[in-house]
């Protein structure tokens, strides 16, 4: 199956003429002054991270230019106005016209979402990802499921999650014997494909590595093992990726959006899909240019894994599979998709 590029698919945005901007109620969240219309975005980011900075201010930055200052994002790090967990409640109520989430926060109102979060060991390459979530139209269904709460959803970005250990996997052998500091999902996952899956914050994690405590551990990708300095204590990074999901998501009040100006609206629409297809390849190439560094300046290795591991996390990501497909018919229909779109890829 031939995979378009997606990220040349979408042209920039032309904004048009400026029209009077419709009063609004204070229950969104929103504030107006005259043709400015201000909204509050409580973000599950926090400041220092870099998803702050390059997907919210950027989205910012970008909008403002766009509507000529006349839609204003207010942006809130995590926790500030609502926990991260109560962000998508405080949208869907209108408190807040807008804020950013991991879809794995809503899985009990919208069961899809665990398909959203990222099922392990599905696609090798984050452009497999893309194309499943806006060409196979995954990213249509979940925003069929959040419009039953007058939410509109748009995913920032796919990305991957990948591990790095201390001594090379060469066997399915070697990969028993690892004690991988890993959490939730993956740490299930891991440990029923045969190795031990363990728990261990981030605060504790170089020191955990360096003295031998645990033999691997996924902090993120590349940048975030770079950002620990866990390359100094564990020099090989594990290839494939453990997953690659859509786990950061803008989420919109839909009575907030659809009174917005028809030109705002179309604007505010066309930038977060835009936004998709640059951070995702942002993020990708910033991978790369991290993973470069590491190998250049610490000796860090790509450990490819051996077929026979392969084999047995697919046998036993597929098990995880069949679980989140029992949440919704939603659910099944999506897994469904998966498995057709990983087979027509070869990988199962």
């Amino acid at each position: 199956m031939r995979i378009t590029s997606l990220f040349s698919k979408k042209a920039r945005v032309a904004v048009t003429a400026a029209v009077a901007a419709a009063m609004l109620l204070p229950a969104t969240g929103m504030a107006q002054k005259k043709d400015t219309i201000t909204w509050r975005v409580q973000s599950h980011w926090p400041a220092s991270s870099s998803s702050y900075k390059d997907s919210l201010l950027t989205l910012k930055d970008k909008l403002a230019e766009r509507t000529n200052g006349r839609l204003v994002l207010e942006p809130y790090e995590a926790g500030t106005l609502f926990s991260a967990t109560d962000t998508f409640n405080a949208v869907r109520r209108g408190i807040i016209p807008m804020g950013t989430i991991a879809p794995g926060y809503i899985i009990d109102q919208v069961p899809l979402a665990g398909v959203a979060s990222g099922l392990p060991f599905a696609f090798r390459k984050v452009e497999e990802a893309a194309y499943f979530h806006k060409e196979l139209g995954f990213e249509q269904m979940m925003r069929e499921a959040t419009a039953k709460y007058g939410v509109y959803y748009s995913t920032d970005k796919v990305y991957p999650t990948e591990m790095v250990v201390r001594r090379p996997i060469n066997s399915y052998a070697d990969f028993t014997k690892l004690k991988i500091r890993s959490s939730g999902a993956l740490q299930v996952f891991l440990t029923q494909a045969g190795a031990t899956g363990t728990y261990v914050s981030g605060a504790e994690l170089y020191t955990a590595l360096s003295q031998g405590v645990i033999d691997g551990a996924h902090w993120g990708a590349v940048q975030g093992a770079y950002s620990l300095s866990l390359y100094e204590v564990a020099k090989y990074h594990v290839r494939p990726a453990l997953n690659i999901a859509g786990t950061d998501v803008f989420i919109i009040n839909q009575k907030a959006l659809d009174r917005l100006p028809a030109d705002i609206r179309k604007i505010l629409i066309d930038t977060l899909d835009e936004q998709f297809d640059l951070r995702t390849a942002e993020y990708q190439r910033q991978e790369e240019e991290a993973l470069a560094k590491a190998q250049k300046e610490l000796g860090v290795k790509v450990n490819e894994l051996p077929d026979d591991v392969l084999a047995k996390l697919t046998e036993a990501a597929q098990k995880i599979w069949e679980q989140e497909a029992a949440r919704s018919p939603e659910s099944a229909k999506a897994v469904e998709m998966l498995r057709k779109y990983l087979t027509e890829l070869g990988y199962l």
